[in-house]
């Protein structure tokens, strides 16, 4: 690869990323391709040599946002107690742009383009199989696994939407503590 491929790819990147993290803060209108595009250090009229379009970002920077959470998945796998203790927290709840990409813009997604509510969907079912194979083998492991992640999802996008820290902090209790219950 030639140093300017490499250069473009690195920018291409970084864009990626920049976008990853804001949408996740900001929401995927909350933010413009000019801010993140002066984020990046660069000018808004370079950002189609980049992207077809902004639907194409979008796309990408959610993907790219899902590595962040591989650390759930692979705990899910060995730790469910504990994937789901860090998964619903305080620590979670406050750290939008590295969190969970699936509760940060869950409502934004259903509005997303189609690559990428397939991603968005790959990622669910993923994390709801494992769950489900973390559980005892029963006739509703899925549907537990499914009530298990919904109320991850929905515990952490309450506990950050609400004004009142104290109730953020109830909802969040509640939540895990109704969830590692299941795993007694």
């Amino acid at each position: 690869m030639g140093h300017s491929q490499a250069d473009k790819l690195a920018t291409h990147q970084r864009i990626v990323q920049i976008a990853a993290c804001r949408f996740r803060e900001r929401g995927v209108d909350g933010i413009s391709v000019g801010d993140i595009m002066k984020e990046a250090g660069l000018t808004v009229g370079g950002f189609y040599k980049h992207f077809e379009s902004r639907d194409t970002l979008v796309t990408e920077a959610f993907i790219t946002a899902l590595h962040d959470i591989e650390h759930f998945q692979n705990a899910l796998q060995t730790e469910p107690q504990r994937a789901i203790s860090t998964y619903v927290s305080g620590s979670h709840r406050n750290n939008v742009g590295r969190g969970c990409p699936i509760s940060a813009l869950v409502n934004d997604v259903a509005r997303a383009p189609d690559a990428t509510r397939e991603a968005f969907t790959e990622s669910v079912s993923e994390i709801i199989a494992l769950l489900a194979q973390s559980l005892p083998e029963t006739e509703d492991a899925q549907a537990k696994a499914v009530m298990i992640f919904s109320t991850c999802v929905g515990s952490i996008a309450l506990a950050r939407a609400v004004n009142d820290p104290s109730l953020s902090n109830k909802i969040i209790e509640g939540a895990l503590a109704a969830l590692l219950k299941i795993y007694e």
